[in-house]
């Protein structure tokens, strides 16, 4: 119980004082939102999207094809995307076809531009 405890403390800390004062930081969110906004930032990943995006909907191979990548570096690309929910996946059979998940986009880009006029 003692290691959960502790474990608790080091994955938020509470600041500030009582009621509408306080602000929890949640280390585990902070981690997740910092790995979807890295997934965005990605030269590579960024071709991807646009590939995906212009076509609405498409199969893994064909993305590999036209950007010209070996399959197990378009997949692992791919992995993080789908980790970042940025896109999502439906299979038919043995083809797994992709899209841009443009609500979740639309979330980070709306924090991400609070963060931005916030430190502006």
């Amino acid at each position: 119980m003692k290691n959960n405890a502790k474990k608790l403390i080091r994955e938020q800390l509470v600041l500030g004082g009582s009621g509408n004062n306080k602000v929890v930081v949640n280390y585990a969110t902070i981690k997740r939102a910092a790995l979807t906004l890295r997934a965005l930032n990605h030269s590579l990943r960024k071709k991807l999207l646009e590939t995906i995006e212009a076509k609405g909907e498409v199969k893994v191979t064909e993305i590999y094809t036209k950007l010209k990548l070996e399959q197990s570096v378009a997949s692992q690309h791919l992995a993080i995307m789908r980790r970042a929910s940025i896109v999502t996946t439906r299979r038919d059979g043995k083809c797994i076809y992709y899209t841009v998940n443009k609500a979740r986009i639309a979330e980070v880009m709306a924090l991400a531009e609070q963060l931005a006029v916030g430190s502006a």
